[in-house]
């Protein structure tokens, strides 16, 4: 076994504090990570928490993994020590269903192995995350890592790059297009980097009206303060897409509004409690409101090849793993531009 350093919750009302376990010894198709940096989503601030239940403690959180290579199993192909590598929100799945077949394996209609707070396929081994030193991963489930860019910058398109870019080739955001992002956070701000890469007009919608200037910088064309004007009748059938970002409990139907016939909201976020939908913002013109996660290992690759051709990185302050807690607090109240990364280094 393999002894790691990390932090974890012992309960969903404790603060995370050190860590010590053990990872499995490597299998033929293994590869051991020395982790540099994990960024911290605000999913693990939900389940560390416990509020979308289910979780499992001790939880030692954490699905944004970089680092490097520094041993590998006897069959790994894809692999060698000193190599670059990711982790993401999973680390295995059934590999055999539709969905995985499809190198969707974040849709996996077996077993998905999420990277934390879940067990492996044996039923009984719990998945321990990237709030640790180091993780042994099945190759197949690694990402690779350009080393044109910085490593603290990269973290987070693990599952904050990914969970925006996903839809935009999903629902094939086109040059020139209109695109709506709403909430201008950690996954927002990805959202507007990639649609002003890939050509569209962009709107970011926020209801903290100090963020204008964060998002011009960010390349946005436009910016609406939601709590400042109706912007549903100003916005009226304009966009083509909307990346609907928000974690919070607001109202979608005024958001269906802003977009043309045939256009689409996706929702990526995951407010605490459900909203009442209605039925004429959809039908009056045949609009659609989706849902997106991640993406899969193929389509997270093509993400970070992407992000290192337009050199496209998450904005971050990079954290000791000592400030893991007020890190936590100051997410919760927004108080991050726009992602927090711990440096493991420091564990």
């Amino acid at each position: 076994m393999i002894s790691v350093k990390g932090y974890a919750a012992q309960s969903a009302t404790t603060v995370l504090t050190p860590f010590s376990f053990q990872r499995r010894e490597l299998g033929p198709r293994d590869i051991l990570i020395e982790i540099d940096y994990c960024g911290i989503c605000h999913s693990d601030i939900h389940q560390v928490r416990n509020e979308w239940g289910g979780s499992i403690y001790p939880m030692v959180p954490g699905h944004e993994i970089v680092g490097v290579v520094t041993k590998v199993g006897s069959e790994v192909a894809q692999f060698k020590v000193t190599d670059k590598a990711g982790v993401g929100c999973f680390v295995d799945s059934c590999r055999t269903c539709f969905s995985c077949q499809q190198n969707e394996e974040q849709y996996c209609e077996g077993h998905l192995v999420t990277s934390y707070n879940n067990v492996e396929k044996d039923g009984k081994t719990p998945t321990y995350g990237g709030y640790s030193s180091s993780i042994v991963v099945d190759e197949n489930y690694c990402l690779k890592i350009s080393s044109k860019m910085s490593l603290a910058e990269i973290a987070p398109l693990l599952c904050a790059g990914v969970t925006t870019y996903s839809p935009l080739r999903h629902w094939k955001l086109e040059k020139g297009q209109r695109l709506g992002v709403v909430g201008l956070g950690g996954l927002g701000h990805m959202a507007v980097k990639f649609g002003v890469a890939m050509g569209a007009e962009v709107t970011v919608l926020s209801h903290s009206p100090n963020k204008e200037n964060d998002a011009k910088n960010l390349g946005a064309h436009h910016f609406v303060a939601t709590n400042k004007t109706d912007f549903s009748k100003l916005l009226s059938n304009h966009f083509d897409l909307i990346l609907n970002t928000v974690s919070a409990s607001h109202d979608l139907n005024t958001y269906l509004q802003t977009i043309k016939k045939d256009g689409t909201m996706v929702i990526l976020g995951v407010p605490p409690e459900s909203t009442q939908l209605a039925a004429f913002p959809l039908i009056l013109k045949r609009r659609r409101l989706a849902g997106s996660l991640i993406g899969g290992i193929k389509e997270t690759q093509e993400m970070l090849d992407y992000c290192a051709e337009k050199n496209i990185g998450s904005d971050i302050e990079v954290i000791p793993a000592k400030e893991i807690n007020t890190a936590y607090e100051r997410a919760v109240i927004g108080d991050v531009r726009y992602r927090f990364v711990v440096d493991c280094k420091t564990f």
